[in-house]
């Protein structure tokens, strides 16, 4: 992979001598991303690419207020019951057709009513959307909903060419077509996916560069090494081990923001052929395989100290977290003793991890102090597309998986354990954690949701679908000749204003 990588960065260069001709931006990505459709994306890297690809309605500041994109303006009935947007004119989508209400219409008929879209847990809340003029549309919801804002900062605010995916379907993920600085080029699996500079975008001014390259390079160290070689402008989720050596380093930079999201360990309780464990069938197992791990010494020894413990959706430092829920620490006799009291001594356990030297060596250490306690730890490594498919699928016994964050606590909840959430791989359904979720929701009092979501958090926290583990830090690193790049807490790489050279 490394020699491959640095083979096509040497073509890529001497194709760009001379005066005159464009700047590329390459970015190292961590793993590749899965579909290039809003509507059935879920991986973490695909945000960082429809982040130059798709605008959304609204967006948000790095110190997370949502802002207009291509919604210039909203308000609220005083009912809460209906949204009213206007939106940005003169805007194209980037095969020349226009954004106007209609577009936005289609787009979120299409996110709630393809059977594939990941995004209908997201918009259960809209009752219908109507055109109520050339650039204006109204949300009618079925309840007040206070998450919906943040929804529209994200995928399902996305908007796509409603002329294109109309015509390709499903394919539409191979030829994307949206609204952003830049316009689909190519993608080869694995190894790269090319974007240029959209002429015709509405804020082009503001864009440097006429083409960026994303290229998926899962192993930290290759990806550094191609960095530092010049082959890389940039590369998201530095090793917390690397700091160091990337701030020593004169030519390189350094940026970083805390997240929004956690990593943790996903069970499969009742999905597909990846269910029936002991493990997804019995809480109390799933309770002895959290007390076998110490949560500090994994962020001591894998990431160096740089990222938080952590045991539930939002993090220790979140206004959200369940204060009377600390992060545990490791009790080996009580693991032990939950396990002997669900009837076993000895557990196996198989544990999917992506293939990239960080997340290998995080297994391992879990392998080894759940080890202690009585469970066989098998650990399965596969590329990261390929984990998000075979859990969707239900091909897999427990996954070490995270999300990346969002600014309404909602979104790092309620898809993954409402019965029926789009992200909910393992059919964890539990009739009180919906009514709790579902109420936060509709309530616009802080204070309110606070207590509903510490109330469903006591319940997960005892049934444990997912074992959270970690909060991660978002570090970036930069050659020295990229300026105006702004770290945001939920890990995009957002191009405006930055420039190179």
């Amino acid at each position: 992979m490394k020699f491959k990588h640095l083979l096509l960065a040497l073509a890529t260069s001497v194709a760009l001598v001379g005066p005159g001709l464009a700047a590329e931006f390459k970015i190292g990505l961590n793993e590749d991303p899965d579909l290039l459709d809003p509507d059935q994306a879920r991986s973490f890297v695909g945000r960082i690419v429809f982040a130059s690809l798709c605008d959304k309605l609204v967006d948000i500041t790095p110190g997370l207020e949502i802002i207009p994109q291509l919604a210039t303006a909203w308000n609220w009935s005083d009912d809460g019951m209906e949204l009213t947007m206007d939106l940005r004119q003169g805007v194209t989508f980037q095969d020349g057709t226009p954004f106007d209400a209609a577009a936005v219409v289609a787009n979120i008929d299409r996110s709630q009513t393809l059977p594939e879209s990941r995004r209908k847990s997201e918009l259960t809340s809209v009752e219908k959307i109507e055109a109520t003029g050339d650039h204006q549309v109204k949300f009618t919801l079925k309840a007040p909903d206070a998450t919906l804002l943040a929804q529209l900062a994200d995928r399902a605010g996305m908007m796509m060419s409603p002329t294109a995916f109309n015509a390709s379907g499903l394919d539409f993920a191979n030829n994307p077509v949206c609204s952003g600085p830049f316009s689909f080029g190519e993608r080869v699996q694995q190894d790269r996916i090319v974007l240029n500079k959209y002429d015709g975008y509405w804020n082009a001014d503001a864009i440097h560069v006429d083409k960026v390259t994303f290229l998926p390079i899962p192993d930290t160290t290759v990806r550094l090494a191609n960095l530092r070689a010049g082959d890389l402008d940039m590369l998201e989720r530095l090793a917390a081990t690397d700091v160091k050596s990337v701030k020593a380093d004169p030519n390189l930079s350094e940026a970083e923001a805390v997240s929004l999201g956690y990593q943790g360990i996903t069970v499969n309780i009742a999905n597909g052929a990846g269910a029936g464990s002991p493990i997804g069938n019995s809480k109390l197992v799933r309770q002895a395989f959290s007390w076998a791990l110490d949560r500090e010494a994994i962020n001591q020894v894998v990431f160096d100290g740089a990222f938080a413990a952590g045991n539930q959706p939002f993090p220790p430092t979140s206004p959200w977290y369940t204060k009377d829920l600390p992060v545990p620490p490791r009790d080996v006799a009580k693991a032990k003793a939950l396990l002997k009291e669900a009837g076993y001594d000895k557990v196996d356990v198989e544990l999917t991890v992506a293939n990239n030297p960080v997340n290998q060596q995080l297994g391992q250490v879990i392998q080894a102090m759940a080890n202690e306690a009585g469970f066989n730890v098998s650990l399965k490594s596969t590329e990261f597309a390929t984990l998000l498919s075979a859990q969707s699928a239900g091909d897999y016994q427990t996954d070490q998986i995270g999300w990346s964050g969002r600014i309404d606590p909602d979104g790092n909840i309620y898809s993954f354990v409402v019965t029926g959430g789009g992200l909910n791989d393992n059919d964890y359904s539990n009739p009180e954690v919906d009514k709790l979720l579902n109420e936060a929701r509709t309530n616009n009092d802080i204070a309110t949701r606070k207590s509903l979501y510490d109330q469903a958090n006591h319940i997960l926290d005892d049934e444990l679908p997912i074992i959270y583990l970690y909060h991660q830090t978002w570090i970036w690193a930069l050659s020295k000749d990229i300026k105006g790049f702004v770290p945001y807490p939920d890990g995009m790489i957002r191009l405006e204003g930055v420039t190179k050279g």
